[in-house]
């Protein structure tokens, strides 16, 4: 018996999957389908430790490759499950310089049935770029990708890519050449990013940091912020004041770190390499902050293989409307907001920038995705779905604004007592147009039950008595109501203007 498709899952998508053969951790990462806003179907990985003792052997450890392979089993099993229609395994720095990595590739293809990809450094570094392409809007700064074999990095524009670097500073890497000590590790990840010619490229720039250790450092300074929003992607670290933080991590029992408890314990023991590294980018690089990239070389590799015109689509909105077409009453609908959002900031003389704009598109398409749950809970469910979600392409600011849009939707009260962690990611302008658009989706929602067709025929009037009058045509006159003018007043409210209703 054929499966019925999930509702859940997007129509027309074939699943595509990337198996990474690194130098700490060999992983599978299956996705709904090659598109501008990947979704993980499913994603695992197992910390085979394959570059373990390469500075010293030039050689995989036996052990280590038996680990390999039986995860590569695994994955391959894995992805005929899931019905994978495209799966791509790509390996990286410890099986490209050890003496004996082309037997392991041999063995490794053998038990996958396919050829495996072996990148070069350059390679490593172009894919890490292209991930933090595929995961932020118009990215300008330096990346960096940090795994266990070695470290890369590239500069990345909105207009492209550098020249990327690779350096011998991933976490297993630096503590075999170091032989465990920090502070010959410290002077040897000195001499290289020192040396590297993208020093002092990073000054009022972002660095994106790419790689599980960096990802879990931020883990942890995330823990001793307290930080309100638990999403890794687009962290910030601003880099003034970080060294106190990298010091700590570099000189502490790591067991001892406070709020150690949110890294794992398989990657508590290369922390300290990571903040050495980390160290080193900070004080040659230059950069004004660190940003975190969930998406990296798997995601870049698949970023390669879309089209220019794929290429060119805003991940948020893609991945915004993609869960208007699973999760809200009407996907055209929620299109046919966006257009009337605009003609009423537009009538009502509310500017915005072009990031501003971005939001409100992506709070439009989202607005109508919590309509199944218990109306109690509408508001709370709406802004956990959303400042929790796999969107890319959006900073915690942004996160914020597109929740406490559609909590304010959906409660009502724009009283500020409910979640003032949140609000204070958003910041007051931020906060404000929040408050705005979720009025304005007070009043619509209610005139048009949530349904296409209705918004193109509704438009905005000056009034000769001052302020402006909604008009609707004459057929839509007994949608006008007590409901809708207290909504309407509301909203008048918020904008500070006059407003009124009519129907003409």
């Amino acid at each position: 018996m054929t499966e019925a498709p999930a509702l859940g899952r997007l129509p027309g998508m074939t699943p595509v999957g990337v198996i990474d053969i690194g130098s700490n951790s060999v992983r599978l990462v299956i996705y709904e389908g090659l598109a501008r806003s990947l979704t993980v179907l499913l994603n695992e990985k197992v910390l085979s430790g394959l570059g373990k003792g390469l500075a010293q052997t030039g050689r995989l450890d036996g052990q280590s490759v038996e680990s390999a392979l039986a995860a590569l089993k695994r994955f391959a099993l894995l992805s005929r499950q899931a019905g994978v229609g495209e799966l791509y395994p790509i390996a990286t720095a410890a099986a490209r310089e050890a003496q004996n990595g082309p037997d392991f590739i041999a063995a490794a293809e053998a038990v996958l049935g396919r050829a495996i990809i072996i990148l070069s450094g350059a390679d490593e570094a172009i894919g890490a770029a292209h991930g933090v392409l595929a995961g932020f809007h118009r990215p300008d700064g330096i990346v960096g990708d940090l795994g266990g074999g070695s470290l890369e990095l590239i500069e990345v524009t909105p207009e492209g890519l550098g020249e990327g670097i690779t350096t011998p500073l991933g976490g297993l890497r630096l503590r075999d050449l170091s032989g465990g000590d920090l502070g010959k590790a410290q002077a040897i990840a000195d001499s290289h990013v020192s040396a590297s010619t993208l020093a002092g490229r990073g000054d009022g720039r972002s660095f994106f940091a790419v790689g599980g250790t960096w990802r879990n450092l931020a883990k942890l300074h995330m823990e001793q912020q307290n930080y309100p929003l638990h999403v890794m992607h687009a962290y910030e670290m601003p880099t003034a004041g970080i060294d106190g933080f990298l010091d700590a991590v570099i000189r502490s029992d790591p067991e001892k770190l406070p709020g150690i408890a949110a890294v794992s314990k398989s990657r508590r023991a290369l922390l300290a390499y990571g903040a050495v590294a980390l160290k080193s980018v900070v004080r040659f690089v230059k950069p004004q902050k660190i940003v975190l990239s969930a998406l990296g070389l798997r995601e870049g590799f698949l970023y390669e293989r879309l089209s220019p015109e794929e290429r060119a689509k805003d991940p948020l909105i893609e991945s915004a409307f993609e869960l208007a077409l699973l999760r809200s009453r009407s996907p055209q609908h929620a299109r046919e907001m966006v257009d009337w959002s605009r003609r009423s900031f537009e009538a009502l003389g509310i500017d915005e920038t072009a990031e501003e704009e971005r939001l409100r598109v992506a709070a439009c398409l989202l607005a109508d995705i919590g309509w199944r749950a218990h109306p109690d809970y509408r508001g709370k469910q709406a802004l956990s779905i959303i400042a929790h979600a796999a969107m890319p392409a959006v900073d915690h600011r942004g996160r914020a604004f597109l929740g406490l849009t559609n909590f304010y939707r959906h409660e009502g009260s724009l009283e500020q007592q409910h979640i003032p962690e949140l609000e204070t990611l958003a910041g007051e302008r931020l906060l404000k147009r929040a408050q705005i658009l979720a009025s304005l989706f007070r009043v619509t929602y209610l005139m048009t039950a949530s349904m296409p067709g209705i918004l193109d025929q509704f438009k905005w009037a000056q009034d000769p008595r001052g302020g402006f009058t909604l008009v609707l045509p004459a057929h839509l006159a007994d949608l006008v109501g007590e409901r809708p003018e207290g909504r309407l007043q509301q909203f008048a409210k918020v904008v500070d203007k006059t407003l009124r209703m009519e129907a003409r």
